[in-house]
């Protein structure tokens, strides 16, 4: 039996060269550039442009990510209260995005990978399940609550 704080998985560092070990983080910030960047072209507020929300099509109530679109489209233009007019769930998903994308760059950069005790396991399965229940929880407010709703 591993004691509370035995190492589970330990430090290492990635052997790959770095140009490999960033492809990924690359890659993935050139397509999300992209998309942002056609999001900012093809305005989600005309019909047409993107498909309904499937949730919001099969049983007329607004989904936790209903409205992230055009929140995302209102903040490409700067507009940050309309962002969370939009979906006030993007307040607090935007930055974390943003703190959890500069470091997968950092870890790819460097190419150090940390290692994992018991307790940083329960740590994160714990932050994981209070993200989770937040987001029910708003899912279920916002078609409760007239004034966060999405406008959808």
């Amino acid at each position: 039996m591993l004691a509370n704080d035995d190492v589970v998985v330990p430090a290492r560092a990635d052997t790959r060269p770095r140009p490999r070990r960033m492809l990924a983080f690359v890659a993935a910030t050139v397509a999300s550039v992209a998309v942002l960047g056609y999001l900012r072209l093809v305005d989600p507020n005309q019909p047409g442009h993107y498909p309904l929300c499937p949730v919001k099509a099969l049983f007329h109530v607004d989904c936790p990510g209903c409205g992230c679109l055009r929140g995302l489209h209102a903040l490409t233009h700067g507009d940050i209260a309309g962002m969370a007019g939009h979906n006030l769930l993007l307040v607090a998903a935007v930055p974390a995005t943003v703190v959890l994308w500069a470091r997968w760059g950092l870890r790819s950069w460097s190419g150090q990978v940390p290692g994992v005790t018991w307790a940083t396991h329960r740590r994160n399965n714990r932050i994981l399940v209070g993200v989770m229940i937040a987001i029910l929880v708003f899912g279920l407010v916002r078609n409760f609550v007239p004034a966060l709703r999405s406008g959808a």
